[in-house]
């Protein structure tokens, strides 16, 4: 059975994920990506934005600052709104969402078993969780601005140019990762709820049309599970849940989570909303800035509506990890899709104090990473079986090994993580192998 205990021990042993600033306590809420973890997230990252702007005429992408005027909050509804509303435990005084039902009986549960007696709840509060920053160099002359909490008014702020500076039509889309920040109360399971954290999202514009626009959020719904398939998610573990009424913003004609089957239940992982007209309305009411859309064959001029596709970077990894642990009484071993491993191949020398050897595998090793182009991993430590064994942990799809028998016949064996079968294959046929294997 899969663990948080076992992925966060995984994660710190093989250089996934770190606690933030641990030698000085760790700071909660924040962690840092090691130098597999950092791969890792390079790979889903890489693999969205190919998907969705690389390989699509419709959509562009751009990179918004993350200090941005404080009125894009004020706008957005961020600085009056964007809050969590929580109760205190009176007994331990943690604070938790009113949301958060199985997490509240979790916390109850826990005290009854440490025979703590029931525990009383304070009433709900709202507490906004912006994170301000200053600016100025001046202590005297400094201007409180925030962090942007999410990512999305970024691309909102930026319409005009975009329509200015491209040929982008109706509909189309614009894209955009990066670091997004937030006073969570209650950070909590790992990765899944952090004070700093990446999205990816992509806000479509369509015709203030609700039979057109309900056709592109049907689209994105099917497309979004689609492409979680694509990375290797087992499609039981997927659902989409639609958000109630009393829990959907009140401009927002649907909204639609896909929610992944974590260890502690059903959480989500990407939000699928349709966000009618408010974003550009209201930029377009605090700014004193045009931000219609003018069609340029019809001459037809209106405010556009948005279909958004929200998604954590840190979310679909965790659960990625979590989909993919797979344990025996042998090994433990991570199936991660090949696009999104880490390293691609593993090479090692079969007897790491044998130089004819070393010499033999440090070329096949560099001619993989530097001419091939594979993301590739050198492990001239201990024995083998445990050199096998932390690729196996680390995800890494294929071993090559140089024995004795490639100084002789250049021929090398090549392992599988996931059958731990072997084979023997020529150095002149390894190049296609793997290129085969990827494709």
């Amino acid at each position: 059975m899969v663990t948080m205990d076992k992925i966060v021990s995984l994660c710190k042993r093989r250089g996934f994920v770190f606690q933030g600033s641990e030698i000085y306590g760790g700071l909660g809420g924040t962690w840092d990506y090691g130098p597999v973890g950092s791969l890792l997230k390079k790979n889903l990252k890489d693999w969205w934005w190919d998907d969705m702007v690389s390989k699509r005429d419709d959509i562009v992408g751009v990179d918004a600052a993350i200090i941005m005027n404080p009125r894009v909050w004020e706008a957005s509804g961020h600085v009056e709104g964007f809050a969590d509303t929580l109760v205190e435990c009176k007994i331990c005084h943690i604070r938790l969402r009113v949301d958060k039902e199985l997490e509240i009986k979790q916390h109850e549960q826990m005290h009854v078993n440490a025979e703590e007696g029931k525990v009383a709840w304070t009433d709900p509060k709202k507490f906004n969780i912006l994170m301000k920053a200053q600016v100025g160099v001046l202590e005297s002359d400094k201007k409180d601005i925030y962090l942007r909490g999410e990512i999305t008014p970024g691309v909102h702020v930026n319409f005009k140019n975009i329509t200015d500076s491209t040929r982008v039509r109706i509909p189309f889309g614009v894209a955009q990762i990066g670091k997004a920040f937030r006073n969570e109360i209650t950070p909590g399971n790992f990765i899944f709820r952090s004070r700093e954290f990446e999205q990816m999202e992509v806000q479509f514009y369509v015709r203030p049309d609700i039979g057109e626009s309900m056709k592109w959020f049907e689209y994105w719904k099917k497309n979004r599970m689609d492409w979680f398939e694509k990375l290797g998610f087992k499609r039981e573990k997927l659902r989409f849940r639609d958000h109630r009424d009393d829990e959907r913003a009140f401009y927002a004609k649907a909204a639609t989570d896909i929610e992944y089957e974590a260890p502690w239940g059903w959480d989500e992982m990407m939000g699928i909303h349709h966000r009618s007209d408010w974003d550009l309305t209201r930029h377009q009411e605090f700014s004193g800035k045009d931000l219609s859309y003018r069609d340029p064959e019809t001459g037809e001029t209106f405010i556009p509506w948005d279909i958004e596709t929200s998604s954590g970077v840190d979310r679909p990894l965790m659960f990625l990890l979590i989909d993919s642990y797979f344990e025996d009484d042998k090994r433990v071993v991570l199936k991660l899709h090949p696009r999104l491993a880490p390293y691609k191949v593993a090479v090692f020398p079969l007897i790491a104090n044998k130089p004819d050897l070393v010499k033999k595998a440090d070329t096949i090793y560099h001619h993989l990473k530097l001419e091939v182009g594979l993301s590739t991993s050198w492990d001239a430590r201990g024995n083998i079986g445990k050199r096998y064994y932390a690729q196996d942990e680390i995800g890494t799809p294929w071993c090559v090994t140089v024995d004795y028998k490639t100084l002789e016949d250049d021929t090398v064996t090549v392992r599988s993580r996931d059958t731990a079968k072997q084979e023997r294959i020529s150095l002149s046929k390894l190049d296609s192998y793997f290129t085969a294997k990827l494709n």
